[in-house]
């Protein structure tokens, strides 16, 4: 018995094939938009025209292909399913004896494909991607790279404080650190330092320090004019920009949002750890989406009405937009803090499971 059928194959074509016809026309569309923006910069910064092409188009367009990925799901989904209801297709296949529900599998099978490929690219293969393309936006765009930090505070490992008052991203320096070590909530030493340079792999280099060790009653103080330490903590840990967490891949998302906790740290300047946790949970939020908007796209389109597909194709479009709105809303809630982050990325989801459960009780059968 073969696992698909003649029919199974016809509907996967139709899914993938407009999925992909919408993904180009909507960017194709985007990216003459975008160069019509853009080209004023281009053309005042000199940006060489390969590296427009190949550093910021070619990563441009999977990036935001991913972005409106669920867009285009529910696109293709209502566009060929109510051309085929329109054509009478679907009334022979339910006619001849075909469940609704049998009527789906080349739809789930459609969206798992979507959903994979979608999942692999968003964790692995466009955050390198980014990296060369907001690198493009820094230089011949706009610059949103920080350059500089001030008042640093964070915790190091327990017990241990790290303040720094400035460091400058550029010279790799920092200036007025101090160290302190607490046991139990005593202090156990405090080491200062005038400037701070940081060297590779954790390596930092202290210049005009001193070292006050508190034993009891006593007080032991060392000074010197440079000293070579070991700190869990690099730049990266306090100098964060607004698409930092673009650039990493799933694994390492996941390892800074737990070394950023274990350090105490929050938010470090305008910029919320939140919103790293907003985007970790969205990349698995996203491989379900897929499937919630098909069941939704089937479900309202399969139906053959009066007024034909444009109809269908009017209600898919609001619903989409509402769910990418209900997105955007619900992280808000999160970024403020009056939402976990991962409650605020699955309640769209939440909700539109019971509107496509809804719909697909009233699809035909």
């Amino acid at each position: 018995m073969k696992i698909l059928s003649i029919l199974d194959r016809y509907i996967i074509k139709k899914f993938l094939g407009t999925y992909i016809f919408s993904i180009v026309l909507i960017i194709s569309i985007a990216v003459v938009f975008d160069i019509n923006e853009k080209l004023d910069k281009f053309l005042d910064k000199k940006a060489p025209l390969t590296a427009i092409i190949f550093d910021y188009y070619v990563n441009f367009v999977p990036y935001y292909t991913n972005l409106f990925s669920a867009l285009f799901v529910f696109i293709a989904v209502i566009f060929f399913t109510s051309k085929l209801a329109d054509n009478s297709e679907i009334i022979a296949m339910l006619s001849n004896g075909m469940s609704f529900k049998r009527l789906m599998k080349p739809y789930m099978i459609s969206a798992a494909i979507i959903a994979i490929f979608s999942f692999v690219l968003s964790s692995f293969i466009i955050p390198p991607a980014n990296v060369t393309r907001i690198n493009f936006q820094n230089r011949y765009i706009r610059d949103k790279s920080v350059a500089y930090a001030s008042g640093i505070q964070l915790q190091v490992k327990e017990g241990v404080i790290l303040y720094i008052e400035r460091f400058d991203n550029k010279t790799k320096e920092g200036y007025n650190l101090s160290l302190d070590k607490f046991n139990e909530k005593e202090l156990e030493s405090r080491l200062i330092a005038q400037r701070i340079k940081y060297d590779s792999a954790f390596h930092w280099e202290l210049y005009n320090y001193s070292i006050r060790e508190f034993e009891g009653m006593k007080e032991v103080i060392s000074k010197g004019d440079k000293i070579d330490t070991t700190l869990n903590v690099v730049p990266s840990d306090f100098l964060v920009s607004v698409n930092d967490f673009e650039q990493m891949t799933t694994p390492k998302l996941y390892e800074y949002i737990q070394r950023q906790k274990a350090k105490g740290i929050a938010s470090v300047g305008d910029v919320s750890i939140t919103q790293f946790e907003i985007e970790f949970h969205k990349r698995f939020a996203s491989v379900f989406s897929a499937f919630i908007l098909t069941i939704i796209g089937a479900s309202l389109s399969a139906r053959k009405v009066k007024g034909g597909m444009g109809l269908n194709i009017g209600i898919g479009l609001g619903l989409s937009v509402s769910y990418i709105m209900f997105q955007t809303v619900s992280s808000s809630f999160a970024v403020s803090g009056t939402m976990p982050p991962m409650l605020a990325v699955w309640v769209p989801n939440i909700v539109f499971i019971f509107i496509a459960a809804y719909l697909y009780t009233r699809a035909p059968n």
